[in-house]
């Protein structure tokens, strides 16, 4: 599927879904004739979104799988054109700077000289200071002029620790007999657990509180409930799916697909003749400059 029918794919799908709501298959009151009961065209309206829902994704994946595909071919055929390119401007600003010996020109040459090459020895610079997680709250203070603080250290209450030990004793996880019940302690615990290690008391009252009110006793959703459920999850991933598919279109290879969506190969033929020509170009006006 080609740029610009991602949208156009889901409103078809759309559109057919909710004609065919009321079609072959649609379920009637008895007595023949009857419109549908209101639960059942909401049945129809979710299994018409979800269906809908199915074709979009499809859309969505198959341009990006277009994108992704165009894009290592246009860096696979121009990469090394436009790397050609880059090194003969920098090449030519030096040779310009090295004939008039003026410091702008020098200024000039050296940022596209510096622009084509890494910056060395990030990983041994930054050793010590940065993990996978990013820079250490300690070199962050420093680089920030921020003065160095010692991690705060927690002293609980009398009181954080009487009704820490009594909601341990009551909470434990091993004196459940179920595993359903063992998790639920579990999770319990683990938010005591983290209270006491702040030396939250107004917290551990709080779970304290909870513990005595006991679990919380869910009510089971009417089926007219789940499905009302269900068709907003459909429309909110739906929203989020719409979002992908304008960043893929409005995206710079996505342009360059738009502008040739049946042939993107031919596209990408003339863009790299275009740049040889400018190769060409470039490579005399070195020439010159060094003669």
């Amino acid at each position: 599927m080609g740029p610009g029918r991602v949208a156009y794919a889901v409103r078809v799908t759309t559109s057919e879904g909710e004609q065919g709501g009321g079609g072959a298959g649609a379920e009637r009151t008895p007595g023949g004739g009857g419109a549908a009961r209101p639960e059942e065209r909401l049945e129809q309206a979710v299994r018409a979104a979800e269906q809908a829902l199915i074709e979009f994704e499809i859309a969505v994946e198959t341009f990006r799988v277009e994108v992704e595909n165009f894009s290592r071919l246009h860096e696979q055929k121009l990469g090394p054109v436009y790397a050609r390119l880059e090194e003969l401007d920098a090449r030519i600003l030096e040779a310009r700077a090295a004939r008039s010996d003026d410091p702008e020109d020098r200024r000039r040459a050296d940022e596209a000289r510096a622009g084509l090459m890494p910056i060395p020895g990030v990983e041994a610079l930054m050793n010590g200071w940065m993990d996978s997680d990013g820079l250490f709250p300690e070199a962050t203070a420093m680089l920030t002029d921020q003065p160095v603080r010692p991690p705060q250290r927690v002293r609980p209450s009398e009181e954080a620790r009487k009704l820490y030990r009594d909601l341990a004793r009551k909470a434990h996880p091993d004196l459940a007999q179920e595993d359903k019940e063992r998790a639920r302690r579990e999770e319990f615990i683990t938010r005591v657990n983290a209270a006491y290690a702040r030396g939250n008391e107004a917290e551990l009252r709080e779970l304290a509180e909870e513990w005595a009110a006991g679990p919380e006793l869910k009510r089971v959703p009417s089926a007219g409930e789940e499905l009302y459920a269900r068709l907003e999850w459909l429309s909110r991933r739906k929203e989020l799916l719409t979002l992908v598919a304008r960043e893929l279109e409005d995206s710079a290879i996505g342009s360059m697909l738009r502008l040739a969506p049946d042939d993107p190969d031919a596209l990408l033929d003339e863009i790299a003749e275009q740049l040889r020509a400018q190769v060409t170009e470039r490579e005399a006006e070195l020439a010159a400059l060094l003669a």
